[in-house]
């Protein structure tokens, strides 16, 4: 017989007993990553991340066939790996187990692939894209402008605050930026960001499977790319794979220690990316260039972490099918582990042949960029490939920032953007080179020149020289920014984006006179474009400049258009006979800029600081 105090022991024993079974029985999954898929991928394992309060003391079971069953040292995370071959889009189930019970079933679904999906087409030389912050282009939605479950709010007040800018605004101007005759657009990133302040930048993200809530949401981003796919425009996702944000939910609660990179702790990347390709390295520079934070309030990711590198690469995949995109633009891509980003970039490359993704390489010498570019002849000294197929031509940007106005010499002037080109046979693909004056991280070409000349004869360079063309957005309304002066001076505001603003200069009846001179010599150049294969996949010849008048050919068998940027402020007389090579058999040109037509003869005049688009007939 139990006494009163066995009895007591006994009951207390049970209740806790019961307790732990409902507790047990209640199991709770938080969140499911990614969370749904598609049948019919070339590459049919998924890796699905699970996590939940010490989901790991279940075991799994699933209708989808369980290749893999991972559990970190942290308890609230399983990796399951389960194979979709052959499986039809549809709902499988599947559970958590514990003594032989199911304690959570939950359902995941594979979706149906659009037509054609494997084989989209990415952007090429044959686009011109257009760069925007959402934050600072246009309010298109006042009502997200801040969200309750996001720290930072609206404050157009602050220089680097939120501004209020979305996914609606862009939307709203899809026009404008077609009539610009920009055929893509490559937006900074939209993913969550709930840092406190600075979070408008957006590059340190908090949920990468989820639209920041203040620019949208995700079926916004998608209804965006169906927008500008009725107008026969790209749309380009800004990735980020070396970093995150330190408010990201799971570097609050690491899946393993190394998930991101530890000294312990943080550490400050010691930016140099020569580190990457440089034989005689040591060991400890390039492990600072490489695992090192890029700021402290970016936690590097470890790429060398099969579970990090699967669920980045399946994160971008998921984007790509989910929001049908044209491309994807990967932040500082040279600061990955090398061996990392280059499984992530051909896994996505084999399961879109036709994509296209371009990497930011901040170098200064054209060798070490076309290091990053697939198949390159550099690289493959060292037996390594990117598989990367477009690259970042920085060393024309920092031409183009000095040749306008330096004092021309025998190496500084306009021979430093013809110097640029000739290096050009170290890359392995010209064409797919994304060629800009400036960008969101530069100070403005129009603070650097500040005035309408130079600036004509930067675009002119830009819509005809070889690579993909990149314009940053209102610079052609002749928008400045200093970048000494702090980053948001280079990202104001595009006037007209807010319904406040006093001008609006989406709209042409409102824009100044200087204004229009910018955007419809911008616009008339890269409309032109649009129908040129010849600038698109042409061939180059270039001639050496004289008196800073700097001539080349852009041909293919049947087209030729002579370039002509004189960037000497006084007129000069060109010797038609020095081209000869590049002008036989034709007798006739017309100048695309002026709309001028003209017989080629001996020479020809053109005066200070102007340039000549010229079809040869």
């Amino acid at each position: 017989m139990l006494n009163i105090k066995d009895f007591f022991n006994f009951k207390l024993v049970f209740f806790v007993f019961c307790l732990s079974f409902i507790t047990n029985i209640n199991a709770q999954i938080q969140k499911t990553e990614p969370p749904f898929w598609w049948a019919d991928m070339k590459n049919p394992e998924l890796q699905i991340m699970l996590y939940g309060k010490n989901i790991a003391h279940y075991s799994v079971e699933s209708e989808l066939p369980i290749v893999n069953v991972i559990k970190t040292e942290n308890p609230n995370y399983i990796f399951l790996t389960v194979d979709t071959k052959n499986k039809n889009e549809g709902i499988y189930k599947i559970s958590l187990v514990q003594q032989n019970r199911k304690a959570k079933t939950f359902n995941y679904e594979l979706k149906k692939r659009s037509e054609g999906s494997a084989f989209r087409k990415g952007f090429d030389s044959s686009d011109v894209i257009y760069l925007l912050m959402p934050d600072r282009f246009a309010n298109g939605d006042t009502n997200n402008d801040s969200h309750k479950s996001l720290n930072e709010k609206a404050n157009r007040n602050l220089p680097g605050g939120r501004h209020g800018g979305d996914i609606q605004g862009i939307i709203k101007q899809l026009d404008y930026i077609k009539s610009l005759g920009a055929t893509a657009i490559w937006s900074t990133p939209m993913c969550e960001d709930n840092d406190e302040t600075y979070s408008y930048h957006t590059y340190g993200q908090s949920d990468v499977y989820n639209i920041d809530a203040r620019y949208g949401s995700n079926e916004e981003y998608k209804q965006l790319s169906e927008e500008m796919h009725k107008r026969g425009m790209k749309l380009i996702k800004d990735y980020v794979t070396n970093h995150w944000g330190w408010k990201h939910w799971m570097i609050n609660d690491l899946p393993t220690y190394d998930w991101i990179h530890q000294f312990p702790g943080y550490a400050q990347s010691n930016y140099r990316m020569s580190t990457q390709m440089d034989k005689n390295t040591s060991e400890i520079d390039k492990k600072y260039c490489v695992d090192g934070w890029f700021v402290q309030s970016m936690p590097d990711l470890n790429q060398s972490n099969p579970l990090v590198l699967k669920y980045l690469t399946q994160n971008a995949i998921w984007w790509i099918e989910y929001a049908d995109l044209d491309g994807l633009r990967v932040d500082t891509y040279s600061y990955n582990d090398k061996e990392g980003i280059a499984k992530w970039t051909k896994a996505i490359m084999n399961e879109y042949p036709n994509f296209n993704i371009v990497g930011e390489v901040w170098l200064h010498d054209q060798a070490q960029i076309s290091y990053w570019q697939k198949d390159s002849p550099i690289s493959a000294i060292q037996s390594y490939n990117t598989h990367l197929p477009s690259v970042m031509d920085f060393t024309l940007h920092d031409a183009i920032g000095e040749a306008f106005r330096a004092t021309p010499s025998w190496d500084k002037g306009i021979i430093q953007v013809y110097d640029n080109f000739v290096n050009d046979f170290l890359y392995k693909d010209i064409n797919n080179v994304l060629i800009f004056a400036e960008n969101h991280d530069t100070s403005r070409i129009n603070e650097i020149y500040q005035n309408v000349e130079d600036y004509k004869l930067i675009m002119t360079l830009l819509a005809t020289a070889r690579g993909i063309p990149q314009l940053y957005y209102g610079s052609e309304i002749g928008m400045r920014g200093d970048k000494s002066k702090g980053d948001a001076y280079i990202r104001q505001d595009f006037p007209g984006g807010w319904k406040e603003d006093k001008q609006n200069a989406f709209n042409p009846a409102e824009r100044t006179q200087q204004q229009k001179e910018y955007f419809d010599f911008t616009a008339k150049l890269f409309n032109w474009r649009k129908g040129k294969s010849v600038i698109h996949y042409g061939n180059t010849k270039q001639y050496l400049p004289n008196n800073e008048v700097y001539v080349y050919f852009r041909y293919n068998q049947s087209e030729s258009v002579m370039v002509i940027i004189n960037q000497n402020k006084e007129q000069q007389n060109i010797d038609l006979n020095r081209f000869a090579e590049s002008l036989k058999g034709f007798t006739k040109g017309k100048d695309i800029i002026s709309g001028k037509k003209f017989q080629l003869e001996k020479s020809l005049q053109i005066a200070g600081k102007t340039s000549m688009v010229i079809e040869l007939n």
